[in-house]
């Protein structure tokens, strides 16, 4: 989804820091700063690149540990009712190391949702205000949309983590339900399974030249039905993990025009955050609107890099938890 406008959260205090590519350099694990070191050689994120975001399986693998140390540190895409959804669940695996875990992934929007504009377009309650129960998302200038990168997105992350011993629920997958779940609901399924982690999926729809991926965590909300202090620092250490393996895996920089380079960025106005009683981030995997976003985007191998990225994340964030 795009949110550049009147949606962003004012910014929030934060304590005096040196410039965000030194304090991401110096936060790196070794693999993540030779690869970071490796992809400023080959052209870098400056003028020519940024990164996108969004309220909004393939060959690839990694046999590579996920990398314990947390990447970085700093500072929120589109949520969305339908009636008891009934999310999908694995089976859970008899052995691996993250038995007993249960996963909550979340992909954005829903193909169906272009169908169904009176179900999404209803106000929900999301704590601070009321919002569209969910919105159809962004896709790329070609037509690729943003609910079937997530859901490819999703599927692949599943089965990665399930290969680990994870439980894993998706909260809709594609025509169950045939829209939404609306961002209220999206939340309360992850409340409900009692999640260790749970992550929503987007890709950003912002302007060409803006490039990169950024990290969205919950900020400290406390009003009507919403109240995510018992979940900010565990969230932040989950997002921190997911962005620098994300890093690491993709090789995409952080977003260039949101986050200030952090590839972290805080905000209160989204209910699948708000209304979340686990730990919870969004993710914004790039910009379907830059055309060099979307050519990675587009393509299986890179989806499945991000997948195992992300996972790398959450299995980090499980193992010390």
């Amino acid at each position: 989804m795009s949110y550049v406008g009147p949606d962003f959260d004012p910014p929030q205090p934060r304590r005096p820091r040196r410039g965000p590519l030194t304090v991401a350099l110096a936060a790196l694990v070794p693999g993540a700063l030779l690869g970071w070191l490796v992809y400023e050689a080959v052209g870098g994120s400056g003028g020519s690149g940024g990164s996108g975001g969004s309220d909004s399986a393939g060959a690839h693998t990694s046999a590579a540990s996920p990398s314990t140390a947390k990447p970085w540190s700093a500072p929120a895409t589109d949520d969305a009712k339908q009636a008891s959804p009934t999310p999908t669940t694995s089976a859970p695996a008899a052995s691996g190391p993250l038995k007993g875990k249960v996963v909550v992934i979340d992909p954005g929007h829903n193909p169906g949702n272009f169908s169904h504009a009176a179900e999404i377009n209803r106000q929900v309650d999301i704590g601070t205000n009321k919002k569209e129960c969910d919105t159809t998302g962004t896709s790329t200038n070609s037509g690729y949309t943003e609910a079937r990168f997530t859901l490819d997105v999703a599927h692949r992350l599943r089965t990665i983590l399930e290969q680990q011993g994870a439980t894993v629920k998706l909260t809709h997958d594609g025509d169950s339900p045939p829209w939404g779940p609306c961002v209220d609901e999206r939340a309360r399924i992850g409340n409900t399974a009692h999640a260790d982690a749970a992550i929503s999926l987007h890709a950003d729809g912002s302007a060409e030249g803006n490039r990169g991926f950024h990290v969205i965590l919950p900020a400290s909300v406390h009003a009507g039905a919403a109240d995510t202090r018992p979940i900010v620092a565990s969230s932040r250490d989950l997002g921190e993990r997911v962005a620098g393996n994300f890093l690491r895996v993709t090789g995409e920089p952080p977003s260039n025009y949101v986050g200030k380079g952090t590839g972290l960025v805080t905000r209160q106005d989204l209910g699948g955050l708000n209304l979340s009683t686990v730990p919870k981030v969004f993710i914004e995997c790039g910009n379907m609107r830059d055309s060099k976003d979307a050519a990675l985007l587009t393509s299986g191998a890179w989806r499945q890099k991000a997948a195992q990225g992300i996972s790398e994340g959450i299995v980090s964030f499980l193992r010390e938890s």
